[in-house]
């Protein structure tokens, strides 16, 4: 299927369960991560349905014949969206989540006592911002979407969508070993900022 066949659109409510779907897929480390979660949720409810519940907006769904592929999410400022999460968010997350106990986590994969972690520990998207880029965004697609300017669409998109909306600058994080990820970023316009335990993109959006 070529690149006219793959539809970029708006989020809508009955995305939702794709969006779920898409993250749990690409929760190992890029890969399907079904086999390393027991709630196939969990990476959903921590990565992505946060930010398409509260900026709607600033979702964005890649699909083909086959549906909905890929979607980038986003927030316009991170450290309000850090305090709306734990007022709005994480106290629901926690209940559904249960924090195991010590023997029990042990058994876990690397990726669930992560994301379990980021509830229980409250991940606050907010507290490491660099200067002049508050909004940050996250993006994953489907194999079938990948290697065919699926990514670029959308982060272009994206982009267009912030600068409307007043954003002076976007970051984002991948980790160390992701060289690929961030020679991509690099090459969309992203500056590498320094950092000792990820990689940290950051893009000017003022003039754009």
């Amino acid at each position: 299927m070529d690149r006219e066949q793959i539809r970029i659109r708006g989020y809508q409510p009955g995305d939702r369960d794709d969006v779920y779907r898409v993250c749990l897929q690409t929760a190992n480390n890029g890969g399907d991560g079904t086999a390393i979660f027991r709630d196939p949720r969990l990476p959903g409810d921590v990565y992505a349905v946060p930010y398409v519940i509260f900026e709607p907006s600033l979702t964005l769904v890649a699909e083909d014949a086959g549906g909905v592929g890929g979607y980038i999410v986003a927030t316009l400022d991170s450290r309000e969206f850090g305090r709306r999460l734990e007022s709005d968010w994480w106290p629901a997350m926690r209940v559904r989540h249960p924090e195991p106990p010590p023997d029990l986590a042990l058994g876990l994969s690397v990726q669930e006592r992560n994301a379990l972690s980021n509830i229980h520990r409250c991940w606050k998207p907010g507290q490491h911002v660099p200067g002049g880029y508050p909004s940050h965004l996250h993006i994953n697609l489907l194999p079938p979407l990948q290697g065919r300017g699926v990514g670029r669409r959308l982060i272009a998109t994206l982009l267009a969508r912030l600068s409307e909306q007043g954003s002076p600058g976007v970051h984002l994080a991948s980790g160390l070993a992701n060289l690929p990820a961030a020679g991509f970023y690099r090459h969309l316009g992203f500056t590498e900022l320094a950092a000792s335990d990820m990689h940290m993109l950051a893009m000017d959006l003022l003039g754009r």
